[in-house]
């Protein structure tokens, strides 16, 4: 079975440390510059969608105002406008998936992978500090 995967990112907290998180390494099709554009993303799977900071609208070449739907999203920091794209061209690996993104109204959060027409069309594993993403087998 194919699989890709991508180590832990390490990282400082105030309370336990050090801890190291799951991310993945995401290409999104950009429009402005006609390629692909690297996000680090955390794989967060209570995320039911992919979401990304604000600034990403303009990198991708999307319209918040004309592209996208306002939506509220509630999460662990309450609700929050969401200004959603239905679909995205998005890459991991050698796979490619047209997922819908949202994009929050501000800048201080990091990019999520969510769950719906992304994580959850992979078999996704957390091991040793590890994230593995595999096909799975058909039934």
């Amino acid at each position: 079975m194919k699989t890709v995967r991508f180590p832990f990112e390490r990282q400082r907290s105030g309370i336990f440390g050090t801890v190291y998180r799951p991310v993945a390494r995401v290409d999104l099709w950009s429009t402005r510059s006609c390629g692909w554009v690297e996000v680090v993303m955390l794989v967060d799977t209570g995320a039911d969608y992919t979401l990304l900071p604000r600034t990403y609208a303009a990198v991708l070449g999307i319209s918040l105002r004309t592209q996208c739907r306002r939506v509220m999203t509630a999460g662990i920091g309450g609700t929050e406008r969401v200004y959603l794209l239905p679909r995205l061209q998005a890459r991991l690996g050698s796979w490619t998936r047209r997922i819908p993104v949202g994009f929050l109204d501000r800048d201080d959060v990091p990019p999520l992978l969510g769950r719906i027409r992304c994580l959850d069309t992979f078999d996704v594993r957390f091991v040793l500090h590890e994230t593995i993403f595999a096909l799975p087998r058909r039934r």
